[in-house]
């Protein structure tokens, strides 16, 4: 497996990825609508995207992906990044590959002296939750999280 950093060349591979995590959400499918929001987070640098391929990757088709949106901490005057999205397909389950993803996610974080990664999972997302403490995250237990739809 190889994980690289996402561009326009990558962008049907993503978007098919993408798609398939929106489905996973019980979104209904909309391969177009995918391509454009993926193409406009490229283009416009506001996000970055971490894309896990085969090494023998003929059909350019993805095993999974990562998307890490910037946000900034006041207090710590420092960058942060959003694990937003994390999607392995189901032909690449147990093999490693969101392990990989988030590795990636961690040198990102690194590369750009960034305080820490930040991410929300359901609370009945057990496998979730194993491999984020698998990889090093820790729960908060200090703080709420709220949201006001609008």
């Amino acid at each position: 497996m190889k994980i690289l950093k996402a561009t326009l060349e990558d962008l049907e591979t993503v978007s098919v990825l993408f798609d398939l995590y929106r489905q996973f959400y019980e979104q209904n499918p909309d391969i177009e609508s995918a391509k454009i929001f993926i193409k406009e987070r490229i283009e416009n640098n506001e996000s970055v995207i971490f894309l896990a391929l085969e090494n023998d990757n003929v059909n350019n088709k993805g095993m999974g992906f990562v998307q890490l949106y910037p946000v900034f901490t006041s207090v710590g005057m420092k960058r942060m990044w959003i694990l937003n999205d994390l999607f392995v397909h189901e032909d690449h389950r147990k093999k490693g590959v969101a392990e990989a993803l988030i590795m990636a996610a961690k040198e990102l974080a690194k590369e750009t002296n960034a305080k820490s990664l930040i991410l929300e999972t359901h609370s009945s997302n057990h496998s979730a939750q194993k491999l984020y403490d698998k990889t090093g995250f820790k729960k908060d237990d200090e703080h709420f999280y709220y949201y006001l739809e609008v």
